[in-house]
């Protein structure tokens, strides 16, 4: 058994003391490692409750550079950071929170010729992604590799996630079988957010990571969790996997990563609701 310092037991007391973590979830959790594709509205939460937890390793993927803009609801940066790398700032911040966690900043955008080595270093992976292209990647390449993983998607007031065992539940594909055409959709900038949506959802996206490392509770597999903020309610949709997937399904036809063009940080309107990005 590991054993924590006085300081260790002091940080994370509040975990140790709950019977469904105990001293041997959070070893789980300073053993983890976990990739966060995206250091904006969704992934700012996230990571920060990572860190927070005491996650041992924390990826972070993004190619942007912090804008004023982003600082409505992407609370990884601050005012100073404007015009810096999203990875540099959220991994001072991160380090700043909890200086035992490793940050590993992934300074480039996903795609077919990267994406697996990358996601392959992770227990498991959150999509806090602003574009479907990248949805859908993430999506393939973590069903192929067979890492689990944490969707989800905030727009306006309504935001969405589920959470995909590969080769168990339903995944991304299951639901939504490829991108919508490039003008199709909305993007953020025309529909708007307001800020505290992504850090909902984003709350749940970690929620849902610490519960899959300890193996605390029931997670959002086979199950689309949606909100809609305005009238604050919430719905679970049930899920299932589909023979058809073309990623999961019987006859896969997918079997690597696909490059796709498409909107960014925008609403597939379906019957249950809204899809998009951070």
């Amino acid at each position: 058994m590991v054993d924590f310092t006085d300081e260790q037991l002091q940080r994370y007391s509040r975990h140790i003391i709950l019977k469904e973590v105990g001293v041997e979830g959070q070893i789980s959790l300073n053993q983890g490692k976990v990739l966060v594709v995206g250091a904006g509205g969704l992934g700012s939460p996230v990571a920060l409750y990572l860190a927070a937890a005491g996650v041992g390793t924390i990826g972070i993927v993004d190619d942007d550079v912090v804008v004023l803009s982003n600082l409505q609801r992407q609370i990884l940066h601050a005012t100073a950071d404007v015009g810096r790398p999203k990875v540099d700032s959220a991994t001072d911040t991160l380090r700043a929170l909890n200086p035992e966690v490793q940050v590993t900043a992934h300074k480039c955008r996903l795609a077919a010729d990267n994406v697996m080595s990358i996601v392959s270093e992770y227990d498991f992976v959150v999509d806090g992604t602003d574009n479907f292209p990248a949805k859908f990647l993430v999506n393939d390449a973590c069903v192929l590799a067979g890492i689990p993983f944490s969707h989800g998607g905030v727009l306006r007031f309504a935001g969405q996630t589920m959470t995909v065992l590969p080769g168990e539940s339903a995944c991304y594909r299951c639901v939504f079988r490829q991108p919508p055409p490039e003008d199709a959709v909305s993007t953020c900038s025309e529909a708007g957010i307001l800020g505290a949506i992504a850090g909902i959802l984003g709350t749940i996206q970690a929620t849902e990571v610490l519960k899959y490392l300890t193996g605390a509770g029931r997670l959002l597999t086979d199950t689309l969790l949606t909100f809609d903020a305005l009238a604050m309610e919430f719905r679970k949709i049930a899920l299932s996997r589909q023979d058809e997937c073309p990623v999961c399904g019987r006859e896969p036809v997918i079997t690597s990563p696909v490059d796709y063009r498409g909107a960014v940080c925008a609403p597939v309107r379906t019957k249950d609701g809204p899809d998009d990005g951070k």
